[in-house]
């Protein structure tokens, strides 16, 4: 039977809800102990979901009966809170994006690889159902060759209804840092790597004015592109684009879209779980929803095949790698506006896609 691995969580936010619900459904990890900055907001988690512990987060990292650090921190922060985890003897799996530059990326990659320890990040959306199901079909050839492919995220922002937007709008956040992993991700799942890709960005709207409780009427300056539009290349030889924006009142175009030699097919909403997935092929005149063919599983499966993969001495599926893949493909997107010229990008494994027959929560 496989070992149970303790988890400690740092950063008690909105986020940490989902992975602590999780964690009473899984068979390989056991939220150990709860820290955050804010003392009162640890305890008060680690009331909440029966977590043993509240602490610092220096107790936490010195803490001996921990294996896994879950770093639920503010982008900011993450590689910070990383190379920490790192440094203090343990596993670490972050929430997106990975770090907020390629720079301290590639630091908390080398740190884990000379201390022989794993680093995972979310998302792991591109592990649920309906992801899942759209890549067996798509790797059984159903709509023969991919040719290519398209995603879009459009919405105004943040600032009408998250109790603290500031952080959506300063570096490392932004649409494409908010929002594009879970695309990209769920892109390179499905098509493998990207070769290389270029974009072009801008700021809309200098200001944003908070409506939403308690920083109602504050105003938030804007330091990161909110409108972004990439080209992407995968080394299969498929082109895609991306659009990713806080900028759109209204929209009316797919999550995202892949187009085959034999016919297309929707994926869901990579910031999702399940379905519906929808094939097309030529001659039909009309879409066919395609029964789902994994359980949906929910955040916290990445954790979930990271305590297995430590365990089985195998790569994790939602990787540290990975999610530099995605990173320097977003960073690239809002630096080649200033070149105009592609930047090639550093290669990734496809993940391996999970088996057939599968219950909910087993990887």
């Amino acid at each position: 039977m496989q070992r149970m691995l303790n988890v400690g969580v740092i950063g008690c936010g909105n986020i940490s809800a989902a992975y602590l619900k999780a964690a009473p459904k899984v068979g390989n990890f056991n939220i150990a102990a709860c820290a955050d900055i804010d003392a009162p907001r640890a305890r008060a988690k680690a009331a909440e979901f029966n977590v043993p512990r509240a602490c610092t987060v220096e107790e936490l990292l010195a803490a001996d009966d921990i294996h896994i650090v879950l770093n639920l921190t503010v982008p900011g922060a993450h590689a910070d809170i990383a190379r920490r985890a790192l440094a203090a003897g343990k596993h670490t799996y972050c929430e997106k994006p990975l770090a907020v530059n390629t720079a301290d990326g590639q630091g908390v990659l080398e740190l884990a690889r000379r201390n022989n320890l794993c680093v995972g990040c979310a998302p792991d959306t591109f592990l649920g159902g309906g992801i899942q199901t759209a890549r067996k079909l798509l790797d059984a050839g159903l709509i023969g060759q991919v040719v290519g492919a398209t995603a879009n995220m459009m919405c105004h922002g943040h600032e009408s209804w998250h109790p603290d937007p500031a952080f959506y709008y300063q570096s490392g956040g932004g649409p494409m840092f908010d929002m594009g992993p879970y695309y990209l991700t769920a892109m390179v799942n499905l098509l493998g790597p990207m070769r290389r890709v270029a974009g072009l960005a801008r700021v809309s709207f200098p200001e944003r004015l908070i409506t939403s409780e308690p920083k109602s009427g504050t105003r938030i300056a804007v330091e990161t592109p909110t409108h972004i539009a990439g080209l992407l290349e995968f080394a299969s030889g498929a082109i895609g684009t991306i659009t990713t924006s806080f900028d759109v009142w209204h929209a009316s175009v797919p999550r995202i879209e892949i187009y085959g030699s034999e016919g297309s097919m929707r994926v869901p909403d990579p910031n999702t779980f399940s379905g519906p997935v929808e094939v097309r092929l030529r001659g039909e005149t009309q879409w066919k929803t395609m029964p789902l063919e994994f359980p949906e599983n929910a955040r916290g499966i990445g954790l979930v095949d990271m305590a297995a993969a430590i365990a089985e001495n195998r790569p994790l599926r939602a990787s540290g790698e990975l999610a530099f893949h995605v990173l320097a493909a977003m960073e690239a997107m809002l630096e080649t506006p200033k070149s105009g010229a592609y930047a090639e990008l550093p290669t990734a494994n496809r993940p391996t896609a999970l088996p057939a027959g599968l219950p909910e929560w087993q990887v």
